[in-house]
Order: structure tokens, then C-alpha cells, then sequence
């Protein structure tokens, strides 16, 4: 796993629990099914069935392989719209393209991030480049939906490119664990990420027989999603494995664990973590529009229609179709 890797000894390290912190217990564990996004690449539906509210301020997340494709094979995203809320495109092994009808683009790989505010509305495509298709190879990453309140529904958009290296890197107290703050604050250590919406979102790596156990914002949910590996979660050590979503009830702290025995192709547990500060405001979606009401879905069609999200640049990417 190319993902930003450091010697945990070296790192700060994160501070047990005070006295008068609890810990956050396991509400629901959901295994996220398989499907096929974009052109046709293979995902794991990380968020099905569990309650919207439980999600808030997050809409949706896939979880992009892990697959070996062979050459030919790698696909993506045709051009498409969003409007009303963020993507974030964090690519763990592999590459991604990435190209927006407002000037952003440019290549997603190894612990990389692209966060893109689509705002008032944004054309943009997700692909693997050229070589990756003749080649093939490892591809595996995470694409996550974060909500904008109404107040910025209708922001600018924007474009973030975060080189892995820029991530924050912690160590667990006991140095089993190393972890990546993307965006948000974790034991006073603050991730690159910009963010509307105040949220952390963090990918830790935990060995055999390791335990991560960190604080948390109160104000904030909490949702862990296994990418890899299997270990438990919470003070009563709920399992959880690979394509598992935990939702966590209130308290201060986190607690996930990786089991003495793991997959001898992936040696260690691979969690994301993530929450928010919840918007708790009306969600009407309809496939990449993310409003408050139906008559703004509407308008957001109309104006897609009618060329309001820009254009596609000459010479653009497009996404890659066999001929056969």
C-alpha cells in the first residue's frame, strides 16, 4: 500500500484518555454491497442502509477497488455534473486523472487526495491515465460526498490538489498504529484539507495486534469504515472486516483494533475514519445534485442543461472505452 508510510517511532504520538473521557460505543455495523460506478469500475457501497441522519454531514462514499486490473482493463468517469456539496477523491494505490470545467486537474496517486468544491456547479471527469490502462496494475481508493449547508450551496467552486506527504502523520501510544490526518484536527494535529463543512477524515494503519484509541470532537459523528483486515471496534471490541461500516454513538474518544492474524497480502488493518459537525438541514438528491428542496433539484437540471456549469476544455481527458 503506497499510501504514506513512516516510522511510527519517530512520530508524535497520541495521548491515553483522561479521567473524565468516555468512549464512543458501537450504534450499527453494516457490510457495504458491491456494484459498478462510472464506466464501469468495480465499488463497494460503503454507506448503504445505514440512516441519513447517522451519515450527516456526509452523503455518500464508495470504496474504489481494491482491484488488479489487467492492461486494457482500468476504468473511470465520463464527463458528469455535481452541484451542492464536495468530492473527495483519495487514491491509495494507483492513479487517477482528474480534469473540472473550472480549471482544476491534474493526477491523483499514491495517498494523494483531490477535493473538489462543486459549489454552484462543475463539470469534471475522474479516469486513469493513459499508461495505467496500457499497463494495468493495483487501483484502490475512496470517493467521499461532504454535504454543503444551504448557506453554500451555491459557493464558488474549488479546487484542492493534497500531495500525501502533506498529510498529517501520528503515531498510537503504543506505536502499532500510524495515522494520516487528510482534513480536521486530531490530538491537536490538523490535517491540509479546507473544508466548508467542519469535518476530519483520517486513514490509519494498524498492525497485528495493535490498538488505535483517540479523541474525538464531541459536536462531531462518528464513522469508521474498514478498507482492509479485520480487528474490532469500541469499548466492548464490536468485530468489524473489510467493506464494514461502524457508526459510533456519543463520547470523546475512538477505539479500533486489529485481530493477531491478518490477510498474509495485507499485513496490516486499514481503517478510515471520519465525522462531521452534523448541518441538519432537508437533503434532496438526485444522482450529482445535492439540494435542500425539490424545486432547487429542478433548477439545478435546468441549469446543467442549459451550459450554466461551464464547459468541457478543448483537448480535454475522456475516459477510456475498448473498441471491441
Amino acid at each position: 500500500m503506497p499510501a504514506v508510510t513512516a516510522n511510527t517511532l519517530e512520530l508524535p504520538r497520541i495521548a491515553g484518555p483522561g479521567p473524565a473521557e468516555t468512549e464512543r460505543p458501537v450504534r450499527s455495523v453494516t457490510t457495504g454491497p458491491r456494484g459498478y460506478e462510472g464506466e464501469g469500475f468495480p465499488v463497494v457501497r460503503a454507506f448503504a442502509g445505514v440512516n441519513p441522519r447517522d451519515l450527516d454531514p456526509f452523503v455518500h462514499m464508495d470504496q474504489m477497488g481494491e482491484v488488479e486490473y489487467q492492461p486494457g482493463e482500468p476504468r473511470g468517469t465520463d464527463w458528469h455534473p455535481h452541484r451542492g456539496f464536495e468530492t473527495v477523491t483519495y487514491m491509495i494505490d494507483g492513479r487517477f486523472a482528474h480534469q473540472d470545467s473550472h480549471g482544476g486537474g491534474g493526477l491523483i496517486t499514491d495517498g494523494a487526495t483531490q477535493w473538489m468544491t462543486a459549489g454552484s456547479g462543475i463539470l469534471h471527469i475522474e479516469t486513469p491515465p493513459a499508461e495505467l490502462v496500457d499497463s494495468g496494475g493495483l487501483f484502490h481508493g475512496i470517493q467521499l460526498w461532504v454535504n454543503l449547508p444551504k448557506v453554500d450551496k451555491f459557493a464558488d467552486p474549488r479546487y484542492q490538489s493534497i500531495e500525501g506527504e502533506q498529510a498529517a502523520l501520528l503515531s498510537s501510544d503504543d506505536g502499532g498504529a500510524l495515522l494520516r490526518v487528510i482534513a480536521g484536527e486530531i490530538a491537536g494535529h490538523r490535517g491540509p484539507g479546507s473544508t466548508h463543512t467542519p469535518i476530519t477524515l483520517a486513514h490509519t494503519s494498524i498492525e497485528p495486534g495493535a490498538r488505535v484509541n483517540l479523541p474525538w470532537n464531541r459536536d462531531f459523528n462518528a464513522l469508521v469504515y474498514v478498507l482492509s483486515g479485520r480487528g474490532s471496534v469500541g469499548p466492548v471490541g464490536h468485530p468489524i472486516q473489510q467493506g464494514q461500516l461502524a457508526v459510533l454513538g456519543p463520547g470523546d474518544r475512538i477505539t479500533v483494533a486489529a485481530d493477531a492474524a491478518q490477510d498474509s497480502h495485507r499485513p496490516a488493518m486499514e481503517v478510515l475514519l471520519l465525522g462531521g459537525r452534523p448541518i441538519r438541514e432537508p437533503i434532496f438528491q438526485y444522482g450529482p445534485f445535492v439540494m435542500n428542496s425539490k424545486s432547487e433539484l429542478i433548477d439545478a437540471v435546468e441549469d446543467f442543461q442549459a451550459g450554466k456549469f461551464g464547459t468541457v476544455p478543448p483537448n480535454a481527458l475522456q475516459p477510456y472505452r475498448p473498441t471491441r
